[in-house]
């Protein structure tokens, strides 16, 4: 792909993630609405469709200032931390053969880093609030970060060694030749998935913003486009666990009939709904829970389940 190719489709990326994000909050907001029985967002536009749009111009108008005390070099770096890892996450995500920004190698590893960095985003802007809240939320962040890319990791590696390569286009590739990693791999996708909810930080595993007892954790202190950044950030990784979810489990953009790309967005589509349910289904559970299903339960099986597929794949090798 030529260079002012690669250009084009990263800004056309780009900007759907960033129309993708806006529109999520409106259906995640409609379909809690209905699954707690009521009506959720139905003013602005058909539906209440605008919703997202009156909000975005809401949070460029309001104010955006640190508190007193703040670090505000460290106050104004966390916003764009938590957006832009993953944004570039989906620089390797293939929406269909050969349309994918940055073909890389090591495709599944880069996703996983851009992951893990937007902890670093909530750890800094907790410090930069100097709020007790924001801190207690930000030490919850960087210790639930420890517990659950732990086995994160571990849950998708049966995947890669099925497929021999850490190549998104590979995975796909190696579940057009057999069946969707999602039946070979059961005990993989469940605790990915797991993991994958703590990651994007998201109900029930988002301790580290618990309006109950933290007011909003790290976010404390943030209004205007600083919470804009963050709120993107955080819908983005759900969109972005979800690409990796479908490309390691459900076969990438595989599917009958439809454009691939197309079927690449259903299947998203269908695990971030299942997200929302599970938001509006599910308590949160304690923290010492929490991170003791992460170690006590969670890791063990993620290593049981990178042994047999191991042993498996070295008994089925010529």
């Amino acid at each position: 792909m030529s260079l002012t190719a690669t250009l084009l489709l990263s800004v056309a990326v780009l900007v759907a993630l960033i129309v993708a994000a806006g529109i999520f909050t409106w259906a995640e907001r409609r379909l809690l609405g209905f699954l707690q029985e009521r009506l959720g967002p139905n003013r602005v536009g058909p539906f209440g469709f605008l919703q997202w749009v009156a909000d975005t111009v809401k949070l460029i108008a309001k104010e955006d200032a640190p508190p007193a005390g703040a670090d505000v070099a460290a106050f104004r770096l966390a916003p764009a931390l938590a957006a832009a890892p993953v944004l570039a996450g989906f620089g390797v995500v293939a929406f269909a053969p050969g349309l994918v920004v940055a073909d890389l190698d090591m495709g599944v590893l880069f996703v996983m880093g851009m992951l893990a960095l937007t902890v670093w985003a909530m750890v800094l802007g907790a410090w930069g609030s100097r709020n007790r809240y924001a801190m207690l939320g930000g030490l919850r962040a960087a210790a639930q970060m420890l517990a659950y890319e732990s086995f994160l990791g571990l849950s998708l590696m049966g995947c890669v060694l099925l497929a021999g390569s850490f190549r998104m286009g590979d995975i796909v590739a190696a579940q057009q030749d057999g069946a969707w990693f999602i039946l070979i791999q059961p005990l993989g996708a469940v605790l990915f998935f797991i993991a994958g909810i703590a990651a994007a930080h998201r109900l029930p595993f988002d301790l580290q913003e618990s309006e109950q007892d933290l007011v909003a954790g790290f976010m404390t202190e943030y209004s205007g486009m600083s919470f804009a950044l963050f709120f993107l950030g955080e819908y983005i990784a759900v969109l972005l666990v979800a690409a990796l979810f479908t490309t390691l489990f459900l076969g990438g953009w595989a599917g009958p009939i439809l454009p691939a790309p197309v079927w690449f967005g259903l299947k998203v589509g269908a695990i971030c709904a299942l997200f929302v349910w599970l938001r509006a289904a599910l308590p949160r559970p304690r923290y010492d829970q929490l991170i003791g299903f992460a170690w006590k339960v969670a890791l063990p099986l993620a290593l049981l389940n990178l042994l047999v597929t191991g042993w498996i794949a070295v008994g089925d090798a010529p």
